[in-house]
């Protein structure tokens, strides 16, 4: 039979063809009046998707180069921060501050699970100048609740950090009610474009704390960023074609909601959630565990190997048989739990297909015998009939 390959990784995640036409036709220089206005009309779009009336810059890099910008542009050496670590990515937060000379105090939960309040609370005083967390920790699939962290901050002079590289476009986050410092988002995520643009939203709080911070930086100087942007340009040459498929991804979402991008990220997050909700009733109606039952996201659904099975033979199966790419597990997670995506560019279709496809390698490997074909999928429909009831999705 014929085989598409279908991207199910949560990043890269599939491109919108507006993007990619957009991109093909990017030809303009990055100091001319044409590329000033397309750069000024992107930066305040993502304002609107993100949710907030901070600044916003926009780096030519991954989005870890704007978890490093946090960090070179906010501290300074010896500055002791919270990091709140549960997986590859909390982690990542620690390499950073131990590289950029802090001293990192961490509140850790196991893989798969989320943090206790009362645990971050113990770690909070005056001497904690940061703290750092995922909104999405997407190498194990859960979802961080932001607002109570955000609320034991209140009236603090520590800053909230958010990496939500995967949480934006797939969780509601109210980013100025919360009190959202710095808040970072991916080009290759939600917004369906290629790698290589970071975004940030950034409070008056921490450009002021810039003004302190000792760090060395030069490329990732967000202060010379912000002023660079308000004429409408980047601080050195930016990835053009990319910021033209941003505005393309961007312009087709205002499309999908009478032009506004906030009710477009509303509908895509509304989207994300019902994918995943079919995704996670689906896996367990065939006889899988969820590797993260009680704080899933909707960004990512992390599913555990069988026994007997790896992961590992799964992401293969799908890969080969079907040409479905999802993700196994990061590092030593590897061969435990495979990951398929939800944001951005998928919509009930695709899932469904996926599930068909679940379906066929879970009994190719007999992996379950716990399930007979269609189970999986009508669990989905069920779902799907559930959560869609007058609502619009946005759809491939």
């Amino acid at each position: 039979m014929l085989r598409k390959t279908r991207l199910f990784t949560p990043g890269p995640t599939p491109l919108l063809p507006a993007a990619q036409f957009a991109m093909a036709a990017a030809d303009m220089h990055h100091r001319t009046p044409e590329f000033r206005s397309l750069y000024s009309r992107v930066l305040q779009q993502l304002k609107e998707f993100i949710g907030t009336k901070n600044d916003v810059v926009l780096l030519t890099a991954s989005g870890t180069g704007a978890m490093e910008a946090a960090f070179s542009n906010l501290t300074s050496p010896g500055d002791r921060v919270l990091v709140l670590s549960a997986g590859k990515f909390g982690e990542r937060w620690t390499a950073l501050a131990n590289t950029f000379g802090c001293v990192p105090v961490v509140v850790s939960a196991p893989y798969g699970q989320t943090f206790n309040p009362d645990e971050i609370r113990k770690h909070l005083n005056g001497n904690i100048l940061a703290v750092f967390m995922q909104a999405t920790e997407t190498s194990t699939g859960v979802r961080h609740d932001v607002a109570p962290v955000a609320a034991l901050l209140r009236g603090a002079d520590a800053l909230l950090v958010v990496d939500a590289i995967t949480g934006l476009g797939t969780t509601r986050l109210d980013v100025d009610a919360l009190g959202i410092d710095l808040i970072i988002g991916g080009s290759q995520k939600a917004l369906m474009v290629p790698p290589g643009l970071a975004y940030c939203a950034v409070s008056e709080r921490a450009w002021k704390r810039m003004e302190s911070a000792r760090q060395a930086r030069y490329y990732f100087d967000l202060t010379k960023e912000r002023k660079a942007a308000a004429k409408g340009e980047a601080s050195y040459t930016p990835a053009v074609a990319l910021v033209a498929a941003l505005g393309a991804a961007l312009d087709y979402l205002a499309s999908q909601a009478d032009g506004s991008v906030a009710a477009a990220r509303d509908q895509l997050i509304h989207n994300a959630e019902t994918c995943a909700s079919m995704m996670r009733a689906a896996a367990q109606a065939i006889g899988f565990e969820l590797f993260a039952p009680t704080s899933p996201a909707s960004a990512v659904t992390a599913i555990k190997a069988p026994p007997r099975q790896t992961s590992t033979q799964i992401v293969k199966a799908l890969r080969e048989q079907f040409g479905a790419i999802v993700a196994d597990g990061q590092g030593e997670m590897k061969g435990t739990l495979f990951r398929v995506a939800h944001l951005g560019y998928f919509d009930y279709l695709d899932i469904i297909a996926l599930i068909g496809a679940l379906e066929q390698v879970t009994a190719a490997l007999h992996v379950s015998k716990k399930f007979e074909f269609a189970d999986g999928l009508r669990a989905a429909q069920r779902e799907y009939a559930k959560l869609t009831s007058g609502a619009e999705l946005v759809t491939a």
